[in-house]
């Protein structure tokens, strides 16, 4: 089952599956698991639900957001800890919260190129297993020391510690450009975009309502392993309800027009997510499923940093010059998976599609590109309700909307759009086979 055949003409990349651990709430049930764990799990339970144990796959390709300076090789180090084939290569990827769908994105281009038959894409990330830093003092002192050739000139070194020196230093969850986190900078563009807090609440409780039936309905059975006695996402609130979202406190933009909560906004999660990509006929002659074609992707990034534009918005960019490369509407397709990093963060991109003015003088379109159906949108739930590992979610998004629209048949087509760090989005469009 090893990747092969090279040069053929029309090559179709598809989806064959996916598979995660459930999303734990941060310092939770994983505390203990390392993100290399985390992932390694993930692909393991991949691997059994595909009878992949012994397999030389053409290439797993997979990152983390947070990531230790000692792991050089994440993705190559869970490939040996697997059960696949010990040949097997991989590739550590990095773009932020668009890590798990850059990496199919990576290697379904590959796939088309006759480069590779088969591929697992996706990623991990744990908050329990945040990295931590020396600071430059404590660096500078070790340094020294270990340059040091006589006792006393170590001594020397080490008489320039200072305890301020000692302190950690934890990943900045701030803009290096800006010093705004990612909530912080939300705030900009709910403001810009005139979202209120009922109706980021009102989207987070229909986020959690749609996973709770989707779990209910047995949806996520041959999506996730239990891992940890872990059998669901943790952060999902099935009990929920709008009285109890009204009632929560302003953390981000606190201040009498604040309307950001920890219930309209992703929670931080522990969690892996892969999906199996094949070559059509490959897959096909090994009789595996075969649930959707990757059609293309595009990548773009905006000018978060003099304030033109807000952070989270790349994706708004990206969607239409997708859209343009096929002669597709905004209102073309079956199904949306749109991350939803914070309520407001979706309703921020649905405001600025269906507005005539931003879209011609901001976007260069003739006009709006229009709105979309909401019984359409991520119905089974998001990133609001499953969590955010970050760089599992577009493994999570993928797996979810193939198998949404191999259920729908043939031609059903799916848009995928993430915002992630650095003013950077990404969109893909799948279609059922």
């Amino acid at each position: 089952m090893s990747s092969g055949r090279t040069g053929s003409s029309e090559r179709t990349a598809v989806v064959v599956g996916g598979n995660r651990t459930p999303f734990a709430k941060a310092r939770g049930s994983y505390a203990r698991d390392s993100t290399l764990d985390l992932l390694t799990a993930a692909l393991d339970g991949l691997v059994a639900r595909f009878g992949l144990a012994g397999t030389r796959v053409g290439e797993v390709a997979a990152g983390a957001v947070l990531k230790h300076g000692t792991l050089l090789n994440l993705t190559r180090e869970a490939v040996l800890g697997s059960a696949l084939a010990p040949d097997t290569p991989a590739v550590d990827l990095q773009q932020a919260c668009g890590t798990g769908l850059e990496a199919a994105i990576y290697l379904s281009n590959k796939i088309r190129l006759g480069q590779l038959d088969s591929g697992i894409a996706g990623g991990a990330d744990s908050i329990s297993d945040t990295p931590l830093e020396a600071g430059a003092g404590l660096q500078r002192v070790l340094m020294r020391y270990a340059a040091a050739r006589t006792t006393q000139a170590k001594l020397a070194a080490l008489a320039e510690l200072r305890p301020r020196d000692l302190v950690p230093v934890a990943p900045q969850v701030a803009e290096p450009r800006t010093g705004l986190s990612m909530g912080e900078s939300q705030v900009l563009t709910t403001a810009r975009w005139g979202i209120t807090r009922a109706a980021q609440d009102e989207y987070a409780l229909g986020s959690h309502r749609k996973l709770t039936t989707a779990w209910e309905a047995g949806f996520f059975d041959d999506l996730v392993t239990p891992h940890r006695g872990v059998t669901r996402d943790e952060s999902l609130r099935p009990d929920t309800s709008l009285e109890k979202l009204a009632a929560l406190p302003i953390v981000f933009g606190k201040g009498p027009g604040g309307t950001m909560t920890a219930g309209n906004s992703s929670p931080l999660n522990d969690g892996a997510a892969l999906v199996l990509l094949a070559e059509e006929q490959w897959a096909r002659d090994r009789h595996l499923p075969v649930l959707a074609r990757i059609v293309d992707a595009e990548v773009a990034s905006v000018d978060f940093v003099s304030g033109a534009e807000g952070l989270l918005m790349a994706p708004v960019r990206a969607v239409p010059r997708l859209l343009a490369r096929h002669g597709l509407a905004l209102q073309d397709f079956d199904l949306y998976e749109i991350h939803e990093a914070f309520a407001a963060t979706v309703l921020s991109h649905l405001a600025a599609w269906a507005d005539e003015t931003y879209c011609r003088d901001t976007l260069g379109l003739p006009g709006a590109l229009g709105t979309i159906d909401p019984e359409k949108l991520n119905v089974t739930g998001s990133s609001l309700a499953a969590g955010h590992p970050f760089a599992a979610t577009g493994g999570r998004i993928v797996a979810t909307l193939a198998k949404l629209l191999a259920a729908r048949g043939p031609g059903a087509r799916g848009l995928i759009s993430i915002c992630a760090a650095g003013g950077q989005g990404v969109a893909a469009i799948l279609e059922a086979i």
